[in-house]
């Protein structure tokens, strides 16, 4: 990044700034970081080539694993294996994942090396991180602050691992993929419900994921999931960008391509024998996917789903979508029950979505004041202005 501000030293007073500065840097700066990287990964080949044959040179040692840095070991080809995976990457997701499992690295604690990654490397904000978390914004920049010290003071290298260490960072990996899908589905503030953008690089980040580790049935079930819970995006909101719910969509903007591939995706992930969070979470998308209507929604399949899901993600986020999943099989009543016994949980109440979760069952329940109070509990919160205005409706019908 230094290098890049640098570079912009010069070139901006000569060739005017450019449209996004922001952009600009980060893109420069990535590139420096790839060509880095792929010079060191050389290193090595290219000293052991010139101590066994000093006249064979670089040539050498061209095709050695070690030269072929973070796109060759992140993209397609280096995982060739089943087709399951689905279409090939963009080599810039290849080269973002190649940056993505450099910085998962082992020596830093999990929270902190994906919350560095999110920001230093997929570019998301503080706040959104924090948002993702369920933290408060300045504890999450802590983190990072604390990550980027232990790299520097521990003089931690960065590298594109691979056998056991790639294995060993897959679970971080996985949960950056799905954190920057999550703020692109549901942005954290903003005028626009959802941020196309980072839908996009997170499902091309997936792919070349899935392109990487071919055999990891984890990985066919994070890409199934993003596919199916993205294939309803042009639904989500009206004509004027109003939020849309799921119940009233209108199934025929569903991208069905998308629909049938992360069906194709799951399968061949279950068929493996090894369940995990995301087949569980894309089994669940699978369900509202196949549903012909809101009212076929198999609501008793998808409570049984979670309560699986939790074995793996014990948080209280998976406990109160359970309890919204056995509202719909078993009655409000149900629902709330396990919701108001989540109520005490700090983090859980920083999520404008448990606040409309209980709203909208103490709506169903004739408790239309505690509703009320549920609703402006929300409104404190960051929220895109489209839910924002969603849930001022819904409390004017209240009223």
């Amino acid at each position: 990044m230094q290098e890049a501000c640098a570079l912009a030293l010069v070139k901006w007073p000569a060739e005017g700034v450019p449209g996004n500065p922001r952009a600009w840097l980060v893109g420069v700066a990535r590139h420096k970081a790839l060509d880095r990287a792929r010079r060191e990964a050389r290193r090595a080949g290219k000293e052991a080539a010139a101590a066994s044959d000093p006249t064979a040179g670089p040539r050498a040692a061209a095709g050695s694993r070690a030269a072929a840095g973070p796109r060759a070991a992140a993209g397609p080809r280096a995982a060739a294996g089943p087709r399951a995976a689905a279409a090939d990457p963009s080599p810039a997701a290849a080269d973002e994942l190649g940056l993505i499992l450099m910085c998962c690295h082992p020596a830093l604690d999990p929270a902190a090396r994906i919350a560095l990654t999110l920001r230093s490397v997929c570019g998301l904000d503080t706040r959104s991180i924090a948002t993702a978390f369920l933290l408060p914004e300045a504890t999450v920049a802590q983190r990072i602050v604390r990550a980027k010290r232990k790299i520097r003071q521990a003089g931690i290298r960065m590298w594109v691992p691979d056998g056991e260490e790639l294995t060993d960072r897959l679970a971080a990996v996985f949960r950056v993929v799905y954190l920057v899908y999550s703020q692109g589905h549901m942005a954290a503030a903003g005028p626009e419900l959802v941020r196309a953008e980072l839908c996009d690089q997170a499902i091309g980040l997936a792919r070349a994921l899935a392109g990487l580790v071919p055999g990891e049935p984890e990985a066919a079930g994070l890409l199934a999931l993003l596919l199916l819970t993205d294939a309803r995006r042009a639904a989500r909101t009206g004509e004027d960008g109003e939020l849309v719910l799921l119940a009233d969509q209108d199934r025929a903007r569903w991208d069905r391509a998308k629909i049938a591939e992360g069906e194709r995706l799951l399968e061949t992930a279950l068929r493996a024998g090894r369940p995990g969070p995301y087949q569980l979470h894309a089994a669940i998308a699978a369900c509202h996917s196949c549903a012909a209507s809101a009212d076929e929604t198999d609501w008793r399949e998808i409570a049984a789903l979670y309560g699986e899901l939790i074995k793996y993600e014990p948080s209280p986020v998976v406990e109160a979508n359970r309890a919204v999943a056995v509202a719909m099989s078993e009655g409000p009543a149900a629902g709330l029950v396990i919701l108001d016994a989540l109520g005490g949980n700090a983090r859980l109440t920083s999520w404008p979505q448990f606040h409309i979760a209980r709203a909208e069952l103490l709506t169903r329940v004739g408790r239309r004041k505690d509703a009320a109070q549920a609703y402006q509990a929300a409104l404190k919160l960051p929220m895109p202005a489209p839910e924002r205005a969603h849930i001022e409706r819904r409390l004017a019908a209240l009223a």
